[in-house]
């Protein structure tokens, strides 16, 4: 699903218009985003968390040439799907 297929969705099911369905997604969206960037952890009960995870540096290999690459520490955004919506993904029926 995509971002424009979510915000139709959410606009036929509430009624609002896809322009207000659409900038209130966008600003969802962002404002996790900076709360990831601000090192905070984002959790919407039910569904799961966001937050992110430090590496650390390591030496990689260019698949292509077969040369080593030192790759730089950084962050990385991690999710971790709520407990209820791992057992609603394995419902059956």
């Amino acid at each position: 699903m995509t971002k424009a297929e979510l915000v139709e969705i959410i606009s036929q099911d509430t009624g609002v218009s896809k322009k207000d369905t659409g900038l209130v997604v966008n600003l969802i969206l962002e404002n996790i985003g900076k709360a990831l960037v601000a090192g905070d952890k984002v959790e919407v009960r039910g569904f799961g968390s966001f937050k992110t995870k430090f590496r650390n540096p390591r030496n990689a290999r260019n698949p292509r040439t077969g040369q080593k690459v030192a790759v730089p520490a950084k962050r990385v955004p991690y999710f971790k799907a709520s407990n209820e919506l791992k057992a609603r993904l394995n419902e059956k029926g």
